[in-house]
């Protein structure tokens, strides 16, 4: 049997997989907060799109197959992985109004700045559902595809030899969710950083459950590709709590 590898120096394994949520952790961490920071997000599409290349670039066909990347067996449990996407979205955005409403300790509130790029004056009729399909589009491309190929793809990969299919999805959760505090839980506001511990503790939880959920849907479709509807949707539905009830 083929090398799941390219270079025969590779090879699935923890080290592997802790090696690459560091490398590209710690790089989207400190990347993420420059663009909260600066206002400009051209090399978080960037990170992304690298995240996206980086199993053709490391696997073989073999390598690809391992990690789910094949034509779902299971079509069925792609809309139901939208939609089950679509629904963990519209609660994470009810907890965070009920907690906290239109301050900068709701996660969807904070994540809003980063559309500063939009017009506000430009928010009515035909033109924000220009906008929101724009934003949208982004949305349910880059980081769905990125983040699921890397996480629950190949990082996933590399620990289940040694831990299983289950304790595997744990840690690449873990992984996910300590990554997106560069999304919200360390703010920057008004030219200050903060951190927020509850709401980013909150946050974190949210999104290692958002990251087990996505690994279900992965399982459920018997490919990678339920993990990204299932991602895709949620991203829909943020867009649209984000355009239609906080801008």
């Amino acid at each position: 049997m083929r090398t799941p590898f390219r270079s025969h120096k590779l090879k699935f394994s923890w080290h592997l997989g802790l090696s690459l949520i560091l490398l590209f952790g710690i790089s989207r961490f400190f990347i993420v907060l420059e663009a909260n920071r600066s206002g400009s997000y051209g090399l978080t599409s960037v990170i992304f799109m690298i995240m996206i290349l980086t199993p053709f670039l490391l696997l073989t066909r073999e390598g690809r197959q391992s990690i789910g990347l094949t034509f779902p067996k299971n079509v069925q449990w792609l809309t139901v992985s939208f939609l089950l996407g679509v629904l963990l979205c519209a609660l994470i955005f009810w907890i965070g109004d009920l907690l906290y409403q239109d301050t900068l300790s709701n996660w969807f509130v904070y994540i809003s700045e980063s559309y500063s790029s939009v017009p506000e004056d430009q928010l009515t009729g035909s033109n924000l559902l220009t906008y929101f399909l724009m934003f949208a589009l982004v949305g349910m491309t880059f980081s769905p595809f990125g983040e699921e190929f890397l996480y629950r793809g190949l990082i996933h990969r590399c620990f289940t030899d040694r831990f299983g299919d289950n304790r595997a999805s744990m840690i690449d959760s873990a992984a996910f969710a300590t990554v997106h505090l560069a999304h919200f839980g360390i703010v920057f506001s008004a030219g200050e950083w903060t951190f927020l511990a509850i709401p980013a503790l909150l946050w974190m939880g949210l999104m290692y459950v958002a990251g087990r959920m996505f690994y279900v849907c992965r399982q459920k479709t018997i490919s990678i590709f339920g993990a990204v509807i299932a991602h895709a949707g949620f991203n829909l539905a943020m867009t649209w709590f984000i355009f239609y009830c906080i801008l």
